[in-house]
């Protein structure tokens, strides 16, 4: 899926690299924190609409269980790789290991086209996918969440097949699920929440106020919908959205709420009503104080990180950046918080989730954001007093933050047997 020049795999072993060198890592922990603890394919016949069946291959991967159960999202997509959740289960560990959250990371994924499929095809692709990983799947060992292609209903489909094997509910073991069977208040809206509060604390941090605040956001779907939404209400100007059709431009300022209302009629932000039409390119270099790239990985790269005009960069995406941008980023002195720190809204109150989903006690939206805004101020402070202290970047900051807490997990527990 990634449209830089790099996967998520190669990218979340260079990172690892250069978090070791920092942290002077054993070279044992650094060899065995490059390697997957275990991973899984499969490939398997689901009857189709039309009465043909089709054989799917699906993948579950498992990064570390250092720290505790593994955890991350299930994509649908065609361009699904083994590769792929390799790299993007190594980065759930990292941003778990950044928000201090007792999860490993994993990563999970069938190859298929879901816009393409009816939704009756959908639901027993996913009840078979789910039967095919439950060896992998436990509420105290893996537990899987939404991605791309995937939503509330899916989780739902596989913690009531995973409950039909067991012979009772077992709702912890998804996360994301509709709150009528377990889910959590809030969840919905997480990943693009904690983005809204990472941008709010970076202008903090610079000495920049909120009033006049530009602000660009590629791709409008959940997490850009809610971070764009949220940064309106605090007071930002949001003056550019896009999604996968383009873009739109209005430097006097966009109703995020409006957008995504005329987004729900048209099925694209494009047209939205005195607007400009532009490219998602063209978002990326337009003159703004805070850019969210909040689409899919590799949007910035060594060709077009130069082009870039907005002084902060938080990532809502995950690896949005290739590191060949890093350095150009860096050499431009714009701010970039990153993926692992931005973006782990999500999976904190996936964790949220799980601990109510466990104990069958809820709590109330309003308890849930708080906890929320306590974990990512924390989180960001802790990483920017490593990046002040060590004189690098946010997302070395990161990384030598996550990568150290896993690596002092590793040594204290001992290498069995």
């Amino acid at each position: 899926m990634s449209t830089g020049a790099q996967n998520p795999h190669q990218v979340a072993l260079q990172q690892l690299d250069i978090a070791a060198r920092y942290l002077n890592l054993d070279p044992g922990i650094h060899e065995m924190l490059r390697h997957t603890k275990r991973e899984l394919i499969v490939n398997f016949p689901v009857k189709m609409d039309d009465g043909s069946i089709k054989i799917f291959t699906g993948y579950r991967v498992h990064h570390s269980a250092i720290l505790g159960p593994t955890k991350g999202g299930i994509r649908y997509h065609p361009d699904v790789t083994l590769e792929e959740m390799r790299g993007l289960a190594m980065l759930m560990t990292w941003k778990c290991g950044v928000v201090n959250i007792p999860y490993g990371g994993a990563k999970g994924g069938v190859v298929c086209d879901p816009k393409k499929m009816s939704e009756g095809e959908l639901e027993r692709l996913t009840r078979r996918y789910a039967t095919e990983i439950s060896i992998m799947m436990d509420p105290e060992g893996d537990i899987p969440a939404p991605d791309v292609g995937t939503n509330p209903q899916v989780m739902a489909w596989i913690m009531d097949t995973y409950s039909m094997h067991r012979g009772y509910t077992t709702p912890a073991v998804v996360t994301g699920k509709p709150v009528e069977v377990g889910g959590s208040l809030g969840r919905y809206e997480a990943t693009g929440r904690g983005v809204s509060f990472i941008v709010l604390e970076t202008l903090k941090h610079l000495g920049m106020g909120l009033d006049g605040t530009t602000v660009a956001v590629q791709g409008f779907g959940n997490v850009g919908s809610v971070s764009a939404r949220l940064l309106h209400e605090a007071g930002c100007r949001v003056v550019a959205v896009s999604d996968s059709q383009g873009g739109i431009y209005d430097g006097h300022g966009l109703d995020p709420k409006r957008v995504l209302v005329h987004k729900r009629k048209a099925g694209t932000v494009v047209g939205y009503d005195g607007a400009d039409t532009i490219t998602n390119q063209e978002l990326l270099s337009l003159p703004v104080d805070v850019l969210v790239p909040a689409a899919l990985e590799g949007v910035l790269t060594e060709a077009n990180a130069d082009q870039v005009r907005a002084r902060i960069i938080v990532e809502g995406a995950n690896g949005p950046t290739t590191p060949k941008a890093d350095e150009v980023l860096r050499g431009k002195g714009v701010f970039v918080v990153p993926d692992i720190l931005a973006n782990a809204g999500g999976v904190t109150v996936s964790y949220f989730e799980w601990v109510q989903s466990l104990q069958r006690f809820f709590w109330t939206e309003e308890e849930i954001n708080e906890r929320l805004h306590r974990v990512m101020v924390r989180s960001f402070q802790e990483v920017l007093r490593i990046a002040q202290e060590k004189g690098v970047d946010m997302r070395i900051a990161a990384l030598i933050l996550a990568v150290g807490r896993i690596a002092r997990a590793t040594q204290i527990r001992g290498i069995y047997p």
